[in-house]
């Protein structure tokens, strides 16, 4: 089961057709649905999730696949209802920087993402109050600046993504008692100017 997951474990989103495809609010639902539980539904038992009906959900699955984004699943019953599933368990945005009409398809699927991670966060506030004390603590909006080479940085996000990776949804087919899903909502990036480099250069001007 490991090296099945391993082998499945990304897809690489890379065609300015498939970005656009996927740069839809259900879709972004329906595939990191699809990505988190491991599991396989049919366009009905979907549709519950994303708020809408069963035969536009049906669509917006048939679309993710001509871009290798779900894909169908073995029956579970008699084979008469169509059921789906991921291609992999998390996606890699990466276009082509070299291809404008790629970057920006990329620019703004990443767009819908952060204005949807937005929400979240403000959803959380609105009902932080209301949540038991232990997990209002164990709640967090947190900033560092660190000061690091590009190798390091690259390091770091990989030694992140590793500790992470025990406790990811699909892989917990037995959590504790109390476990709820949790949603790390992580970004690192270099900051911009002068300001920002320290370096023997910088320090003689």
């Amino acid at each position: 089961m490991a090296e099945q997951e391993n082998e499945r474990s990304n897809v690489r989103v890379t065609d300015a057709r498939a970005l656009r495809a996927l740069a839809h609010p259900a879709r972004i639902e329906i595939v990191e649905h699809l990505n988190v539980s491991g599991s396989s539904v049919t366009a009905t038992e979907m549709a519950g999730v994303v708020g809408l009906s069963p035969s536009a959900t049906s669509y917006h699955l048939r679309e993710l696949a001509k871009y290798g984004l779900v894909e169908q699943a073995p029956s579970q019953g008699d084979g008469r209802e169509r059921r789906w599933r991921s291609t992999g368990s998390s996606l890699w945005i990466e276009s082509d920087s070299e291809q404008p009409e790629a970057a920006a398809a990329e620019r703004a699927l990443i767009d819908m993402y952060l204005n949807r991670d937005h929400q979240r966060v403000r959803d959380w506030l609105d009902r932080q109050a209301a949540e038991p004390l232990e997990w209002r603590e164990a709640g967090a909006l947190m900033g560092q600046h660190l000061m690091l080479t590009a190798t390091e940085f690259a390091e770091l996000n990989e030694q992140i993504r590793a500790l992470m990776e025990p406790y990811r949804v699909r892989e917990r087919r037995d959590p504790p008692a109390g476990a709820r899903t949790v949603v790390i909502q992580y970004t690192a990036f270099p900051m911009a100017g002068r300001e920002a480099v320290r370096d023997g250069e910088d320090h003689a001007a």
